[in-house]
């Protein structure tokens, strides 16, 4: 009687213990431990956001919030960042002047920049701009030549490398170029 009782404990944890070996294959080690809370999931310190804590108002005549609208007390993104760059702006004070370090480093950069200068720059990108419009692809359908020089690389590499082992200068001797071919006749019309 009694072995037969103790069969019947043994065939139990072996059936609980293949039960589980079994779930166990189920799925991921991480998940089944993850089910049964043998690992801590830590929260995403990037993800943590502050929020103003709770007090009592001063006032009890104030209107309840709407839902949706920002919280009064909450910072936005924006300041936050201005705040963390610039310490300065998050104690409401103006900086004093520029520090010894950024009048060196002014000074470094060179002469003033003119007060104009940006609207100079998109004047000339604008004229340095191409007008690729239909009519304008109608009246000049050919391609353009490309302006400038064209240095072969090969012989100007070769060039530097043998002004490195005889010691001279990097400008001595004539840069090789790439000379264009001549057109054909009939080449340039079509």
């Amino acid at each position: 009687m009694e072995t037969s009782r103790f069969r019947g404990r043994l065939f139990a944890a072996s059936l609980l213990a293949g039960c589980a070996l079994a779930l166990a294959a189920c799925g991921n080690g991480d998940s089944l431990s993850r089910t049964f809370g043998l690992t801590r999931d830590a929260p995403d310190e990037f993800m943590v956001t502050t929020r103003a804590p709770l007090s009592m108002p001063p006032d009890f005549s104030l209107r309840p919030p709407r839902p949706g609208a920002p919280r009064p007390m909450e910072e936005s993104e924006q300041h936050q960042a201005e705040t963390a760059l610039v310490p300065q702006a998050a104690l409401g004070t103006q900086p004093g002047g520029e520090s010894a370090g950024q009048a060196a480093l002014v000074q470094e950069a060179g002469p003033a920049v003119t007060n104009s200068i940006r609207a100079q720059v998109d004047a000339d990108a604008r004229m340095d701009q191409a007008n690729n419009g239909f009519v304008d692809q109608l009246l000049f359908w050919r391609r353009t030549e490309p302006q400038g020089i064209v240095v072969d690389p090969q012989k100007e590499a070769q060039r530097l490398r043998e002004n490195a082992a005889l010691g001279e200068s990097p400008e001595t001797g004539d840069t090789p170029i790439i000379q264009p071919r001549k057109k054909g006749w009939l080449e340039g019309i079509f």
